[in-house]
């Protein structure tokens, strides 16, 4: 006698969407935020953009503008879980724009997000490959010595070598199955957790004298001399880059939602998990990091120990240095922020992968048929993967010439990314309460200001990611970012009106819904 399966309540909502079940569904809620907050990472986004923001306007603007980044995050993430928990698709952004859309804006609305969120991923991965690079450079220094004791400080060829060594790896793991990703994210998340709880406790006690609270909570001092920014509203403008920059990539747990267990729930609990544990942790690594610096001035200094290009390595270098005599502990505790770069930029080429099968699987890509094939074995995305892998090696090539590389990807996936976020959240402010079916986790009338909210806090923050960053204004200083994402959404939008708009209609359904409704 055949045994009934038991449906699960994201695969019955994905049927119900006009999608049958193509992925292993096995994640768990713990699986998925796993993923979600490796995704989003401790370390990977104070770490590399910590010291110019320290800069711009001094302790008081980074660690106060954590907090406010933080209070304007929740409103994002509550829309978003709202919209995860009727929608529960692999698609997930771009899904959710074109049906919230509605029929006649939907497919052009589906095309907006759906670009804005492959460039941003891939460019993700970019960003953790460029910091974790940059990690490990610090690791060889210390190790071989340091910058004032013949240290070997890695050249741009071999710091290439190390950016397009980590995005193979990350390509190659996530050929696998995806128990093999779920499982490493399970080890990230207790790396993150213990690795940061270590590094939190341990700083402040190591180093031997920490800075006065009132440094750290009320000092604001812009560094005109070496940013040429004297206008303190627009340094302390500037200075909230890094706190932009870190929160945000919740929306790994909506790309998983086809393979995680009742993911209509479990989809919103993960995302609004992952902000809150990184809301808590994150305030608690900049405070650690800001407490514990010997001399303010010196750590900007290109001939001490660190070469005065990564702030965070002097920082554990003075520490641990002045206590103990030697470079290890900082060593130990730098390879764990590596780690962390590691597991973060696994996790994103994970969800890049999956959104650039949703729009192959939609027809949105060049060659889509080859993009949407999946392995015949581990049920993964695989020509997927190793798309996002190439782009992302080919945005880093740059490193050889250009000073500014990491300033241009970093402000091209935060727009591509958070952009994304903008066009179903607004779809959601306007639509008609009566077109939307809920799911689980439902805002009722709080959805409208919520929503509002969230839109124009992820407006201010694409505006601020297309600001120059140093002055005066020169080839090496130039934010590139502009005219990068220019010409790309250009050329995006001018094949939307030459063609696309007459084919294609956002997502394509592979099984027929009784009814026809969504």
């Amino acid at each position: 006698m055949t045994q009934i399966r038991e449906m699960d309540s994201g695969e019955k909502r994905l049927n119900e969407l006009g999608y049958k079940q193509e992925l292993r569904r096995e994640m768990t809620l713990f699986k998925t935020l796993a993923i979600s907050f490796s995704t989003m990472t401790l370390f990977t986004g104070i770490t590399p953009l910590y010291g110019s923001s320290l800069l711009y306007a001094g302790p008081a603007s980074l660690v106060w503008g954590w907090v406010i980044v933080s209070f304007f995050t929740w409103f994002v993430g509550i829309a978003m879980a709202e919209i995860c928990s009727s929608f529960p698709t692999t698609g997930s952004l771009y899904f959710w724009a074109a049906h919230l859309a509605g029929p006649r804006w939907g497919p052009f609305a589906s095309w907006c997000c759906a670009w804005l969120e492959t460039i941003g991923l891939i460019a993700g991965i970019g960003t953790q490959a460029y910091a974790g690079s940059q990690t490990l450079q610090s690791i060889i220094l210390l190790c071989t010595g340091t910058n004032k004791d013949g240290g070997y400080f890695a050249p741009r060829w071999l710091f290439l070598c190390m950016y397009i060594g980590l995005t193979v790896i990350w390509a190659v793991l996530n050929t696998f199955a995806l128990e093999v990703i779920a499982f490493i994210d399970m080890i990230s998340i207790w790396w993150q957790v213990i690795g940061g709880l270590v590094i939190v406790i341990m700083l402040p006690l190591v180093a031997l004298t920490t800075q006065s609270a009132s440094y750290v909570f009320t000092s604001f001092e812009t560094a005109p001399t070496s940013t040429g920014i004297s206008n303190e509203a627009y340094a302390a403008v500037l200075s909230l880059l890094v706190s932009q920059y870190s929160l945000y990539g919740y929306d790994a747990a909506a790309h998983l939602t086809e393979e995680t267990k009742g993911a209509d729930k479990n989809g919103p609990i993960a995302i609004l998990s992952s902000i809150g544990i990184i809301s808590v942790f994150g305030w608690a690594y900049i405070l650690a990091l800001t407490f514990s610096i010997q001399d303010p001035s010196y750590l900007f200094d290109t001939s001490n120990e660190t070469a005065g290009v990564f702030v965070p390595a002097q920082i554990l270098y003075d520490a641990f240095h002045g206590r103990y005599q030697n470079a290890t502990g900082a060593i130990i505790l730098l390879f764990v922020i590596w780690g962390s770069f590691f597991f973060g930029g696994l996790s994103i080429t994970t969800s890049a992968a999956r959104v650039v099968y949703a729009l192959s699987r939609d027809q949105g890509i060049p060659f889509s048929s080859v993009w949407r094939k999946v392995h015949p074995k581990h049920k993964v995305p695989s020509n997927a993967v190793w798309l996002c892998a190439a782009i992302c090696i080919l945005l880093g090539l740059p490193i050889l010439k250009v000073n500014v590389v990491f300033t241009a990807i970093t402000s091209i996936c935060t727009i591509g990314w958070v952009g994304g976020y903008a066009v179903p959240i607004f779809a959601r402010l306007i639509m008609k309460e009566k077109n939307f079916k809920a799911g689980p986790f439902y805002l009722g009338k709080a959805r409208r200001p919520i929503c509002l909210v969230a839109f124009l806090w992820i407006c201010y923050t694409c505006s601020v990611f297309l600001l120059p960053t140093y002055y005066p204004i020169t080839w090496a200083t130039f934010n590139y970012a502009p005219a990068a994402l220019g010409l790309v959404l250009g050329l995006v939008m001018l094949w939307w009106v030459v063609d696309a708009r007459k084919w294609f209609k956002g997502p394509v359904r592979n099984i027929d819904t009784p009814n026809g409704k969504v």
